[in-house]
């Protein structure tokens, strides 16, 4: 994991994708001066409703000051503050926070009172740190909320630098930004459709979960969704997918370009689509009539199967426009970095049901990518990827294609 975490750091350091100037924290310090009175010189907001800024990435501070004075998020406070920043006003403020500890160590004790329910809570209901936990690591696939640890990790420590910390969060804080995402007073696409998808009494138990995340560290996350049980899977299903061999090849190297490798593919990213092509939510003239025939436990012990085993990958030349393209996106034309959901190493992220697509056939990814893009394929979570890929370009999709393929 350390290995993995390093990777995605030096990655996104060494291309060429840099949301912000080099800041220099001695002078943020100066500058920051203005910004005490709510986020406190410690930048540990002075209320429960200001956030806590010590210590967050400073490439998502940044992020947040350009969109203050562009007035793409809207803030009566935050818009004037940030008019007058310069780019190198705002890297060096942001150097300054990203400088500080997170725990605040000189935190007025007058501060210090998070409280334990979220302010969007209706006063009947009791928040449950433990149900805002499962909501966070696994999300709920069947009212198409992502999990919220594949882009904001592990208690809210996020490992992407342009996604902010939720850790050490005023719990307030949190909870008035998912109902700001939930209205639409503050937009984001991807978080206005996680958090559209939330009850009230859900962004009440992800607020309470992240007032002390220690308190239910040991608590199990609930499965959402129950698999079938299963015996010597792996062993089953080898038989089972004899049927699937001709297009997908025996072990899941698909020897036919057009059609997809499943070798390694995450299990339950597999059972989903099964599930939707025999359910006819994901069309496939081929796809439909071999799923209709096959069991829930059919299905899973194919899956178990098939990500057993190890994936192909062939030596590609890669592409250096779509290399930047799947790390740093496009802000400008407000396409979202292919990393944030599917991994720095194109592993996906299992538990969020983001599939692994490195190695993936060339000629497969640039179909997957059309069919998104025109709407003919539009079984993805909040509509995703139809909204990244209809901002990408023919060329751009061929390059992303290329430089997919070649990922190990």
């Amino acid at each position: 994991m350390k290995q993995i975490l390093t990777s995605l750091i030096l990655t996104l350091l060494s291309i060429n994708v840099a949301i912000a100037a080099s800041g220099d924290a001695e002078a943020g310090k100066t500058k920051a001066a203005t910004c005490a009175a709510c986020h406190g010189t410690n930048g540990i907001g002075t209320t429960d409703t200001y956030p806590n800024i010590a210590g967050q990435h400073s490439d998502y501070i940044v992020k947040q000051l350009k969109a203050f004075k562009s007035g793409d998020r809207k803030d009566p406070l935050m818009g004037p503050m940030a008019a007058p920043l310069s780019e190198q006003d705002m890297a060096d403020v942001a150097a300054y926070f990203a400088s500080l500890p997170r725990d605040g160590a000189s935190q007025d004790a007058g501060n210090t009172d998070t409280g334990a329910t979220a302010s969007a809570a209706p006063a009947a209901y009791v928040p449950n740190p433990a149900a805002g936990k499962s909501l966070y690591e696994l999300g709920d696939a069947s009212r198409s909320i992502g999990a919220c640890i594949g882009c904001h990790g592990s208690e809210g420590n996020s490992d992407v630098l342009i996604y902010p910390n939720l850790s050490n969060q005023h719990p307030e804080y949190i909870a008035k930004q998912l109902v700001n995402f939930k209205n639409k007073s503050r937009v984001n696409y991807a978080m206005n459709q996680f958090a559209g998808a939330m009850t009230e009494d859900d962004i009440a138990d992800m607020a309470a979960y992240f007032a002390d995340p220690a308190a239910v560290a040991n608590v199990v996350p609930r499965k959402v969704m129950a698999a079938a049980p299963i015996t010597e899977a792996v062993i089953a299903g080898k038989a089972k997918a004899a049927v699937c061999a001709a297009c997908h090849g025996a072990d899941g190297n698909s020897p036919v370009a057009i059609y997809p490798k499943l070798a390694g593919q995450s299990a339950g990213y597999i059972v989903k689509q099964l599930q939707e092509f025999k359910a006819g939510t994901r069309k496939d003239p081929v796809m439909a009539p071999m799923a209709a025939a096959l069991s829930e436990q059919d299905m899973q012990e194919i899956a178990s199967y098939y990500a057993a085993q190890k994936i192909a990958v062939t030596e590609l030349a890669g592409s250096d426009v779509g290399q930047k393209l799947y790390f740093g996106g496009h802000v400008k034309r407000k396409i979202t970095a292919c990393v944030a959901c599917h991994g720095a190493d194109g592993k996906g992220m299992n538990k969020a049901g983001f599939p692994t697509i490195a190695g993936q056939n060339e000629s497969y990814l640039k179909a997957q990518l059309m069919k998104f893009k025109n709407g003919e394929r539009n079984n993805d979570y909040n509509t995703m990827m139809q909204s990244v890929a209809a901002k990408l370009s023919d060329n751009d999709i061929e390059e992303l294609a290329k430089y997919m393929a070649a990922m190990k």
